[in-house]
């Protein structure tokens, strides 16, 4: 523990370019000091990773290297550790924990604040989080796939229980308040005479630092006080008043509101433009950058005005439609390099799995490009000041966009601060910095900041989308139902959720990346949520081939202990034997098991004989991802990834052709809305002996299949392409001969 002048100098960041930190440095220190002021900093330092032997060890970059200039540490070597994150605690008594994660509405800004005043011993109202800022906050690779809880919340766990040392020491130290005290609720007590000190007088005029990396000691799950129980959601007044600000929020003095020229259609390029009649509107100003041509105006009314004045001609490419998309994935795979690339597992043989099998079932599965269809589409405010750049963005990744940033305008990134005000939902659709980028070039035109506010259909349309996906699958079975054989291929959509959780000795499992006719990339579950959909929809055709029970062919084939918990809890609690069957009711059963996450999903949907209209009755979901933070919380969570999910299920499907978004509004695209949720059931087992797992993905993967397998049971009709019900009603062609 280093304790050092209140008056020292600072010198330097608190991390190299590289996000890296030498705490052997004598001004390792300073900077915290000079973000933060006097008291006590706590550092979770990641361990230096040296580089593995052999010549290659001067190969490619890795994500984590966060160098700030283009620097990247040599095939995921570094010399230095890795500032993961820091807490300081003030005079005041105010906790500030500094971390690069960011909040799209998960709510993490009160499960991280539990879990650090857990470990603290301090008062949940006495911390706060600063997130998402380059310039204090330490790099981070983005915040997705679940990793909050699962890394940073131990980092959090780790530097508190740390802090919460270090106050006890000083305490010791200076006889605050006594030579034996005792930290709760951020007051230290000496039993003994009766003597009580607050966190902010051990710390007022200090400069401590000290660090913490790999294990140390922090309080059992079981013994939680704080944590793992329900509390207020952290800042949570200002969310019902209106009084919480956004990225489309953010307004500075002089700021001017901007607007960007697009194509009518993808790949299309500009041949002729005229901005005579836009350059006439008072206040407008348009701006040729490169390739973009845009504008800004005092308001966003008048730049949109503007804009429709522009007059461009432009040369389009012929390109492909949805009626045309599932061969096209096939006919076109394509190699990628790294762990985005093809992937192949097999086990045992699959031609003695074959002939053991009494029944063969092979079938494909379709799913449709969708939208993330956030509340708040991208905004962005930028602003130059001499020389250095400032952007305000919702972005899951702040650091990604400073580097994008940079490279795009060709400054150090030293030079560029990107602040990430609360995003109105992204569901993994804010990985990059478009609006930034754009809000970036048009200020340093015209030398004002400039908001850009992405429209809805520009959302839509220009945003990246869920890959598409086909998937083929092939079981083969004995008589008393255990699998023998099992082949499974997905196309396009990605690796996740990829092998099965059942036992198989004899099986092929692969994923080959497509060339993809639309903008893709990652989404809440990423390709889990297709590669659940096959599997789970092709395990209930099997027990139907085989006139077996769903739920016993999968308890029947099932070895992990953790998923037969949350299977069998799920048909407990759904009354699953018990079931009564009626006329176009159909109940059905997935299970799944995703970044840490293991889940049932139980439905009952109502079909209308005579329309084709799909209700939702019911819906019950057993999940267990280790030791709950915060119960209401998950339970949140878990009620959003269910209703999300039904609109995956049953209507959502991105329209397109010859390289035109047709239905990019809402007015077009089909998400739920409040007749269509159901009544909901949220079963949480809290498994204190387990550490937490990821939980604001994995919950939406079951709802798909539990879906079209009740609207199989209710009706006799397997639909195998997502989604089941578009526009909310089953297609005639298929259901007609069940009318």
């Amino acid at each position: 523990m280093a304790e050092r002048p209140a008056d020292a100098p600072a010198a330097g960041g608190p991390a190299r370019a590289d996000g890296t930190g030498d705490p052997g440095d004598e001004h390792f220190g300073d900077r915290f000091f000079e973000i933060a002021g006097d008291g006590i900093v706590v550092v979770f330092l990641i361990p230096e990773k040296p580089p593995p032997p052999g010549p290659k060890a001067s190969g490619a970059k890795t994500p984590g290297a966060a160098a700030a200039d283009g620097a990247a540490a040599a095939d995921g070597a570094r010399s230095r550790p890795v500032i993961g994150s820091w807490l300081h605690i003030a005079g005041d008594g105010t906790v500030t924990v500094y971390t690069g994660k960011v909040e799209v509405g998960q709510n993490i800004r009160t499960s991280l604040t539990q879990v650090v005043a857990e470990e603290l011993s301090a008062p949940v109202a006495a911390v706060r989080l600063v997130m998402g800022d380059t310039d204090v906050s330490p790099y981070d690779i983005g915040t997705f796939s679940s990793l909050t809880t699962r890394t940073v919340g131990t980092q959090l766990r780790r530097i508190a229980a740390a802090a919460k040392q270090v106050v006890l020491a000083l305490a010791v130290r200076h006889n605050l308040p006594g030579r034996v005290p005792v930290l709760l609720d951020g007051i230290l007590t000496d039993h003994r005479t009766g003597r009580k000190a607050t966190l902010g007088e051990v710390a007022a005029g200090r400069r401590v630092v000290e660090t913490a990396s790999g294990y140390r000691a922090v309080t059992p799950y079981d013994q939680w006080l704080i944590a793992g129980l329900p509390a207020d959601k952290s800042q949570g007044r200002d969310f019902v008043t209106g009084g919480h600000r956004f990225s489309s929020d953010v307004v500075l003095p002089g700021m001017v509101y901007g607007r960007v020229l697009r194509p009518p259609a993808f790949h299309a390029s500009l041949e002729t433009l005229d901005t005579a009649a836009a350059e006439a509107v008072p206040g407008v100003t348009v701006v040729r950058d490169g390739d973009v041509v845009g504008l800004t105006a005092p308001d966003g009314w008048t730049a949109a005005r503007a804009l429709a004045l522009v007059e461009a001609t432009w040369r389009r490419v012929p390109q492909i439609g949805r009626q045309d998309l599932f061969g096209y994935l096939r006919q076109n795979p394509v190699d990628v390099p790294g762990r985005a690339g093809a992937v192949t597992h097999r086990g045992g043989s699959l031609d003695e799995g074959w002939a053991a099998a009494a029944t063969r079932l092979r079938r494909t599965y379709t799913m449709d490009y969708i939208a993330h269809a956030p509340m708040e589409p991208r905004a962005a405010v930028a602003a130059w000041r001499n020389d250095r750049l400032e952007v305000w963005t919702a972005t899951q990744r702040p650091f990604a966009v400073r580097a994008e940033l940079a490279r795009v305008l060709g400054v150090p990134e030293r030079d560029v601060r990107v602040v990430v005000p609360d995003a109105g939902s992204a569901f993994g659709g804010k990985h990059t910095g478009e609006a930034a980028v754009e809000a970036a070039r048009l200020a340093r035109a015209v030398r004002q900041p400039v908001k850009v506010l992405w429209t809805r259909a520009e959302e839509f349309t220009w945003g990246y989308l869920r890959p598409a996906a086909v998937v083929d699958v092939g079981a083969g079975a004995r008589t008393d139902g255990t699998l023998t054989a099992w082949e499974f291929s997905c196309r396009n959509a990605g690796a996740e959720g990829l092998l099965s959780p059942y036992h198989v000795e004899h099986q092929r499992v692969e994923y080959q990346p497509s060339r993809s006719p639309l903008r893709q990339g990652p989404y809440r579950a990423l390709a889990a949520t297709a590669n659940h959909f096959a599997r789970e929809t092709h395990m209930d055709e099997l027990a139907r081939t085989m006139e077996v029970d769903p739920l016993e062919l999968r308890q029947r084939n099932l070895r992990d202990p953790r998923l037969l918990a949350v299977l069998n809890a799920a048909a407990d609690a759904f009354g699953w034997e018990g079931r009564v069957r009626r006329a176009d009711r159909g109940f059905g059963l997935a299970l799944g098991r995703e970044k840490g996450g293991h889940l049932a999903t139980c439905a009952e949907v109502a079909v209308d004989p005579e329309t084709g209209h799909v209700q939702v009755e019911r819906v019950v979901q057993v999940f267990e991802c280790g030791a709950i933070v915060n119960p209401d919380h998950l339970r949140g969570q878990v009620e959003g990834a269910v209703v999300q999910g039904i609109g995956g299920a049953l209507f959502e499907a991105v329209d397109f052709d010859d390289g035109v978004i047709a239905n990019a509004s809402f007015a077009g695209y089909r998400v739920p809305r409040f007749p269509d949720v159901p009544k909901l059931e949220v079963v949480l087992l809290d498994r204190r002996d387990l550490p937490p797992a990821g939980a604001g993905e994995s919950p939406i993967v079951g709802v798909a299949p539990a879906l079209g397998n009740a609207i199989f049971d209710a009706t006799g009709v397997r639909l195998r392409a997502l989604p089941l019900a578009p526009r909310g009603v089953l297609d005639h062609a298929e259901t007609g001969s069940w009318r």
